[in-house]
């Protein structure tokens, strides 16, 4: 067993293994070149991100999705890029309406410049890709612009919380389709497209994608809370400082709410108080380790997971099938 990029996805082929691996690597030269500028300074900050590395999940599943048609097609890798400088963008902005210090592992882009900067650097990320996107052919464009509508949909509705009434994990969920699950399940339609797929197939693979993509970004909630930071290149308990309410701290609440064990609402008490105090922020990291709650957001996170393999059903026997049902098994990994 071998696995491929950062990500570590199990990849027991070794001539599916070489394709991908040649095909991340010209991603990641891809983009290089398109974050370069004649301005040396938006160089410097829109290389930023690409320099610091990450799991490049997204070009990983688009080159993965590929391989059920022509994965050389000349639109494959660049829609690549695309997905990722798209993703990278978001990154930039959410940073700065997190106040997140650290990303990836180095000093965010507001923290290192300032908030202006990481914003237009975030639009100026935004720009080529549209750019590269235009090349790919008007249903690239729209498919691109779609996710791009659903982004700011999700975010917009993790900003204004759940409506009166509205159950907050099924509001959660549905804001992580959006913010998370969107992207990801373009990056699985775009390599289905770009390689010539079938329609079918196509279809298969972004319900997969965004599937995925719900199960990754709630282990990224477990991850916030169980991690020491290595793996996620945030300081953990990053969303308890800012006062998000990932999914542990919904579980709890639900649990509280439900008349759980006495120290439940004392906890909930402590997170709904000043959590830039690190005494403060310390004692409530550690009472959700301890906490079922964080049982329980794994457990969903596997759900998720879990369904993002059934989907794969329809799709051909073969290595790449094969390693797309490895992701889940990887997303179930960061979870444990």
């Amino acid at each position: 067993m071998t696995v491929v990029g950062p990500f570590g996805v199990s990849v027991r082929d070794q001539a599916l293994e070489a394709d991908v691996q040649a095909g991340l690597a010209a991603v990641e030269a891809g983009l290089i070149e398109a974050t370069k500028s004649d301005v040396p300074f938006i160089t410097e900050t829109a290389q930023h991100l690409v320099r610091a590395g990450g799991k490049r999940f997204r070009p990983l599943l688009l080159l993965l999705a590929a391989q059920f048609g022509d994965r050389d097609a000349p639109g494959v890798v660049p829609a690549a890029v695309v997905v990722e400088l798209t993703h990278l963008a978001t990154l930039y902005h959410d940073d700065i309406m997190d106040e997140a210090e650290v990303r990836r592992g180095v000093p965010s882009a507001n923290a290192r410049w300032n908030n202006s900067v990481a914003v237009l650097t975030g639009d100026f990320l935004f720009s080529r890709a549209s750019t590269i996107v235009a090349d790919l052919g008007t249903e690239a464009v729209r498919i691109q612009a779609e996710a791009f509508e659903r982004l700011v949909t999700g975010q917009i509705q993790e900003t204004a919380g759940p409506r009166e009434g509205e159950d907050p994990i099924a509001h959660h969920f549905e804001v992580i389709a959006g913010k998370t699950g969107s992207l990801i399940a373009v990056a699985g339609r775009m390599g289905g497209l770009m390689s010539g797929a079938p329609e079918p197939v196509v279809n298969v693979l972004a319900q997969y994608g965004e599937r995925i993509g719900v199960a990754f970004q709630l282990a990224d909630d477990v991850l916030d809370i169980a991690s020491d930071g290595q793996e996620s290149g945030k300081t953990p308990g990053t969303d308890l400082r800012e006062g998000v309410a990932t999914l542990p701290v919904l579980r709890l609440r639900e649990m509280a709410a439900k008349g759980g064990a006495p120290e439940d609402a004392a906890l909930c008490a402590l997170l709904e108080g000043d959590l830039t105090d690190e005494a403060r922020h310390a004692e409530a990291l550690a009472g959700l380790r301890a906490h079922p709650a964080l049982r329980a957001a794994r457990q969903d996170a596997l759900v998720f997971a879990e369904e993002a393999r059934r989907t794969l059903a329809p799709l051909p026997e073969g290595p790449a099938k094969e390693a797309l049902a490895g992701l889940c098994d990887a997303v179930a990994d960061r979870t444990a």
